[in-house]
């Protein structure tokens, strides 16, 4: 529990007892489709934390406390669970959270995951089903047009979705008599992982800037709060939302999403005041205000109340999530011939926490889990006519959950390899086949060992392909040693001009390029088709499963399901072996620093800083002596001076 007085108030009850006004803002924050409970182990012990009916029952709670309350969310309410794949069709998201009482609520990155066309859809669903939903708003996305000024068919349907919702570029509640305005924006970082949003995203702070102008002055609001998908990070000079803060100080409240961040205590920029809850309705945020003057407030109490088994489940809540379960089991599941819950497998340790995916930059079980989980369902959906795949790549960015000690579902699989959407319109991004050089495949080991450190989500986790870096070596000359290891076991040397097939998600070869722009160019790597054509259209290398007589595109979170469902069986069911409890030396830290590791098998980018380093030496060599020269000669012509 928080208590900050903000402007001076040094008694709260004052306050009230003058104005009679308060105000309770409930918020939340990345729920990525978490209808359900998930499990968190915390110290050995596996516990449910979130989930819709549970929440709702906590939302209930704070309302009978303080009937003057708002209902917030900042973005990504869609994509990481099965009830994301009838995003489009049914909009489950936007109508439970109607039915929960929310009353606004702003896109994230991942709204667009489903593509303009996609999001469209979902508007449009809602709008049609008839049930309460919550009212949306952003505020800097615009509709890019061609050279004659007019919008492609995707875009121009997601605008008429827009206006038949309702979407605004801000809105004014009212409680009580006080007005509140709120908008909603999203970042540079958020609109960077939304490579297929088609919209084009503007600057967060002008919009801010204009925004707030309009609500000062137009509208006259008591109190605006910015639901804001910018995020903020432990280092200042990165933190979107504060920074934002500084630039927009009029912003009262913001309500901060995209880094998942979980602030058990608010951050507090000027009188801004920047809260976030976390992730996946594990807590809701709680927001305690009082006004102090006309447009002037103080924040009484911030907390996070987390979501556990001591909340009931809302009844009727319960009843909606039954009601979209078996809409996705028709829709979806029975696409692939699966259950939600049934059980593919069951563990008889943890793997790493979901918080803790791609933090340590080290090999990891869980990516080793998933990248032999795709060699082996290529293979088995490949038949007769499979290619041997030489290595398969997971980026930790894709990994969007884990699983704990005990049975592991379709559902859970699922949440692991949950994003995107593949050509076939159909949720989660499918498995592509591309060629590389062996000299880029250990390119792809050093953008692990150099830009992993700057950009989390681009370490890789690697199945056939082994290797070793030390992270105090010059950047882009980390790596030491690499190799190929083959089904069997067996070590084979890369062969820098050979090509080697290769397996990765659609999303992970489309960002490719973001890797090279974070080593500004110097880590190229150009995925080729078996003759050495560069690819630019990869959807055109979509793998299909040929052996189910579904001729389905294979799913990454199909593949680790598939994968789960081989192993020996105890009792009929699969048990994930003990070799995944530990680490198989696929990826060696040398954290060394003696001369004799720092200098080991270098690279190009070795002998370029090297050759970079003796020119400038030379260079201020050269300098050196051209000044020594001149000196000398003035002491020279002195001493000539003197003797005349």
């Amino acid at each position: 529990m928080t208590i900050i007085w903000i402007l001076g108030l040094s008694n709260p009850a004052t306050s009230v007892e003058k104005n009679g006004k308060t105000l309770t803002i409930l918020f939340t924050n990345d729920l990525h489709d978490h209808f359900l409970p998930f499990d968190i182990n915390q110290k050995g012990a596996v516990s449910k934390f979130g989930g819709y009916a549970q929440l709702q029952s906590a939302i209930n709670q704070e309302k009978l406390r303080n009937p003057n309350s708002i209902l917030l969310d900042s973005g990504d309410f869609s994509m990481g669970t099965l009830f994301q794949s009838i995003y489009a069709s049914d909009a489950p998201e936007l109508r439970i959270m109607g039915q929960m009482g929310y009353d606004v609520v702003t896109l994230g990155n991942h709204e667009f995951d489903f593509r303009a066309k996609g999001l469209a859809e979902s508007l449009s669903a809602a709008k049609k089903s008839g049930d309460k939903i919550p009212q949306l708003v952003a505020s800097n996305f615009i509709y890019p047009s061609d050279k004659k000024g007019n919008l492609s068919d995707s875009l121009s349907n997601l605008q008429q979705a827009m206006l038949d919702y309702g979407v605004k570029d801000y809105t004014v509640l009212d409680r009580s008599g006080l007005k509140i305005g709120v908008f909603g924006l999203l970042g540079k970082d958020a609109a960077s992982k939304a490579p297929m949003a088609e919209v084009e995203f503007t600057d967060a702070v002008e919009n801010a800037q204009r925004v707030v102008k309009i609500l000062k002055q137009t509208e006259k609001v008591d109190l605006i709060i910015c639901l804001s998908h910018l995020g903020t990070s432990p280092d200042p000079t990165k933190s979107e939302d504060e920074l934002l803060a500084q630039k927009v100080p009029e912003l009262n409240i913001i309500i901060s999403s995209h880094t998942h961040t979980k602030l058990t205590e608010p951050i507090v920029v000027g009188e801004t005041i920047i809260g976030s809850a976390g992730k996946y309705g594990e807590n809701l945020g709680v927001i305690d205000l009082i006004q102090s003057s006309e447009h002037n407030w103080n924040l009484n109490d911030y907390m996070l109340k987390q979501i556990d088994h001591t909340y009931k489940p809302d009844p009727d809540i319960s009843q909606k999530i039954d009601y979209f379960k078996s809409i996705v089991q028709e829709k979806y599941l029975d696409h692939f011939g699966m259950e939600f819950d049934e059980v593919l497998a069951t563990s008889a340790f943890d793997f790493v926490p979901t918080p803790e995916i791609g933090k340590q930059h080290a090999e990891d079980t869980l990516g080793n889990l998933i990248s032999d989980a795709y060699i082996y369902a290529v293979k088995k959906a490949e038949g007769v006519d499979y290619e041997p795949v030489a290595v398969a790549i997971v980026p930790a960015g894709t990994i969007r959950s884990s699983f704990v000690k005990g049975n592991i579902s379709v559902a859970d699989a699922f949440s692991v390899s949950s994003l995107g959407i593949g050509p076939d319109l159909i949720s989660g991004y499918p498995l592509i086949s591309v060629y590389l050089t062996g000299k880029e495949l250990k390119t792809a080991c050093e953008v692990d060992a150099s830009i992993a450190p700057i950009m989390e989500d681009a370490q890789l986790y690697m199945s056939g392909l082994n290797f070793t870096f030390n992270p105090n070596r010059l950047i882009l000359n980390k790596v030491t040693d690499t190799i190929l290891q083959k089904p069997d076991g067996l070590l084979q040397e890369i062969d820098d001009q050979e090509l080697y097939r290769v397996v990765v998600g659609l999303y992970s070869a489309q960002m490719l390029s973001v890797v090279g722009d974070k080593s500004l160019g110097l880590l190229s790597i150009v995925p080729k088709t078996k003759d050495g054509t560069p690819i630019t259209d990869y959807e055109a290398h979509i793998i299909t499963d040929k052996t189910s007589g579904r001729n389905n595109e294979l799913k990454e979170w199909f593949a680790l399901a598939e994968y789960l469902k081989s192993f020996d069986k105890v009792n009929g069911i699969a048990q994930v072996p003990e070799y995944y409890q530990e680490t198989q030396q696929r990826k060696i830290v040398e954290d060394n620093k003696n001369l004799s590791s720092l200098i080991k098998n270098p690279n190009r980018f070795a002998f370029v800083a090297v050759a970079a380093g003796i020119l400038m030496i030379a260079g201020i060599a050269l300098v050196m002596v051209k000044l020594l020269t001149r000196a000398k000669r003035r002491e020279q012509k002195k001493e000539k001076g003197a003797a005349l």
